[in-house]
């Protein structure tokens, strides 16, 4: 076991671009504090004794808006229930608006060693039209306090955002490095279908986004950050050398991990699992000790495109060695017939018997991956 992942499913307010599952009613929190913690105990028979937490990680929705007293009681139901590395790397996910001196300070203090905040921009038309809860002063504050604290510090920013200039985009990346964070993680936005940014592009309200200047903004990204001395470790993350996320990297590489809270999914290897993306029923379901999940045990060509998709996106690259001792020649096979394409194109390369996505393909990994999926094999 490599980590365990808490979702913590409330925000103060929906975000235009958010398709993760949330709530803005805290009036259950309470007693989705306390299924939480239920869930962690019942759980642990899933763990091997011998096997080592290292990382923790408070994902949502607004892990922040919980007081740091509930979410150090997570944090030690996991504890006493678990074998947790003597150094662990502990994260929580924050916006701005919930940094205050005060809460960053306890935060401190606790066995958090790690903050992501989602900052997404420091213009305040950016955030406006994303409908986020904080506002440009707050982005600057929160990491001039939190910094001051923590050392490990991660920001999030949202590129191709509608109107967005390269010149602002540029001066986005600059105001991060000027904080010194030493690990930024960029999306670009998305446009999803059970959110209201679509229907506020049908009425006109938001400009649509465009492909090519994300694209231009991603270029832009990995030329200035590898100036700097961040690696391009994933292709939403860029770190400075002893930087990178465990909690990222152990994903992306195919480790086994523990999801905990409505919506959240774990990860065996051979089987994945996912609880209900309902409070109420969430709530309700471990109330009663039972665990409101489905599972799916993964055939050998499920877990192949797994390990492509999750690969392609890494400086670890997908390794022919691993494809032929785990799922076998034919596989390899495949993938190199499959790949050809993309390595005439300049996609893909080949190196010390690994296939890498080129800088050309980075902007394009996802759909490149899904032409190497197999689909008619057991």
């Amino acid at each position: 076991m490599s980590g365990i992942y808490i979702h913590i499913p409330f925000c103060k307010q929906a975000c235009h671009y958010c398709d993760f599952h949330f709530s803005t009613s805290m009036k259950k929190k309470d007693d989705l504090i306390a299924a939480l913690c239920n869930e962690i105990i019942l759980r642990r028979s899933e763990i091997e004794d011998s096997s080592i937490i290292n990382t923790i990680y408070f994902g949502g929705g607004t892990p922040t808006v919980l007081s740091v007293d509930e979410l150090q009681l997570i944090i030690k139901t996991i504890y006493n229930n678990y074998n947790v590395s003597e150094t662990p790397e502990i994260t929580v996910e924050a916006n701005p608006d919930d940094l205050t001196q005060e809460k960053i300070e306890a935060l401190a203090k606790s066995k958090i060693n790690r903050l992501s905040i989602g900052i997404q921009s420091f213009y305040e038309e950016d955030l406006l039209m994303m409908n986020r809860a904080h506002n440009a002063i707050e982005a600057k504050a929160c990491l001039s306090m939190a910094s001051r604290h923590f050392k490990n510090i991660s920001i999030d920013l949202i590129y191709g955002i509608p109107n967005m200039s390269v010149d602002r985009w540029k001066q986005n990346i600059q105001l991060a490095l000027d904080f010194g964070v030493p690990h930024i993680s960029c999306y670009a936005l998305t446009v999803e279908p059970n959110t209201a940014l679509p229907k506020l592009i049908e009425k006109r309200e938001i400009a649509p986004v465009d492909d090519e200047l994300a694209q231009e903004h991603f270029d832009i990204l990995i030329t200035t950050l590898e100036h700097q001395g961040f690696e391009h470790y994933e292709l939403s993350n860029f770190g400075k050398p002893g930087y990178f996320s465990k909690n990222n990297s152990a994903y992306w590489q195919g480790k086994p991990y523990l999801g905990i809270g409505p919506s959240a999914h774990s990860y065996h290897g051979k089987t994945r699992s996912w609880n209900i993306n309902n409070n109420y029923k969430y709530i309700k379901a471990l109330q009663q000790s039972k665990l409101p999940r489905e599972i799916e045990t993964l055939t050998t060509t499920d877990q192949y495109n797994e390990y492509v998709m999750t690969g392609l996106r890494t400086m670890w690259g997908v390794s022919l060695q691993k494809i032929t001792q785990e799922f076998g020649i034919t596989y390899k096979e495949y993938l190199l017939q499959q790949a050809q394409k993309s390595i005439e194109e300049h996609l893909l390369f080949l190196d010390k018997n690994t296939l890498f996505v080129t800088k050309k393909g980075k902007f394009l990994s996802d759909g490149i991956a899904s032409d190497l999926f197999l689909v008619n094999l057991g």
